[in-house]
């Protein structure tokens, strides 16, 4: 098995063909120890790969999120064009979810019983702008979502 054939066959999810030619040729790939640019290397049983991947830089985005309304329950945001709601894609970490997770780890307190982990319960698209509702409560987030799948802002004081 050549080091090209390893690479593009057990991890052809993670990069295209040329993906993993470009990556071998800039010498990211180590085989026992030594970087090697020969993507026709044959390998031998036992070798040590190692892929070293470069350093992930995410695009820049907005990273201010204005809260309109907040209670126990809930969180109404800001969200602007640009920002992303769940990480995915080029954005893992500059994302609504994350923020949301940083404000909560920031505000919470050991004087607190439990601690609150808000989520988003709908999805705005990234160059999308407008309000954004996030649980903050598991009971919130159920009850939020079955709104939006009943399609309706109606709530009956039953």
């Amino acid at each position: 098995l050549t080091l090209i054939e390893f690479y593009s066959t057990k991890h052809k999810n993670s990069a295209p063909l040329q993906g993993w030619l470009q990556r071998i040729q800039n010498g990211q790939i180590t085989v026992d120890g030594r970087v090697v640019n020969d993507p026709n290397i044959i390998l031998s049983a036992g070798s040590e790969l190692v892929y070293h991947r470069l350093p992930w830089k995410e695009p820049d985005v907005p990273y201010l999120l204005e809260v309109l309304y907040e209670d126990d329950d809930l969180i109404a945001l800001n969200k602007p064009s640009g920002l992303q709601v769940l990480p995915g894609g080029l954005f893992q970490q500059r994302t609504v979810l994350n923020q949301l997770q940083w404000r909560a780890s920031k505000q919470s307190s050991s004087l607190s019983s439990q601690a609150s982990h808000p989520v988003p319960v709908h999805r705005l698209g990234r160059g999308t702008s407008g309000i954004l509702l996030c649980a903050k409560t598991k009971l919130a987030k159920t009850c939020i979502a079955g709104y939006f799948a009943d399609k309706t802002s109606v709530i009956d004081a039953d």
